[in-house]
């Protein structure tokens, strides 16, 4: 099923609500303007309101994407779509893309 293409000005959240950016944008393949991004890039986290580690094991700090498209790719890199998933650390929880742009997809 096709997904919408992730791009640098997409929102995407920790599970607790921290705000998520990639590191590496990708300027080669834009979108609406903006960058897209590689399933190699990794995402920093900042505004997590998981409690530091004498409470639990938060805040999420990074991410790393484990899905991402599969037919399309970027110097050799898949994209990000709207349903790939990622796993912050280090509570191991995965980040939400609440919203990106709604023009290109790809599967």
């Amino acid at each position: 099923m096709p997904g919408f293409l992730l791009h640098v000005g997409a929102t995407v959240l920790c599970s607790h609500g921290g705000q998520a950016q990639p590191t590496v944008p990708n300027p080669r393949v834009t979108v609406m303007g903006q960058p897209t991004v590689t399933m190699t890039a990794p995402y920093v986290i900042a505004g997590c309101t998981l409690p530091p580690p004498t409470v639990a094991n938060g805040p999420c700090v990074t991410a790393q994407w484990i899905t991402s498209a599969l037919r399309i790719t970027s110097n050799g890199q898949p994209l990000l779509l709207l349903d790939s998933q990622a796993i912050c650390a280090p509570t191991g929880t995965p980040l939400i893309v609440a919203m990106t742009q709604t023009r290109v997809t790809g599967t």
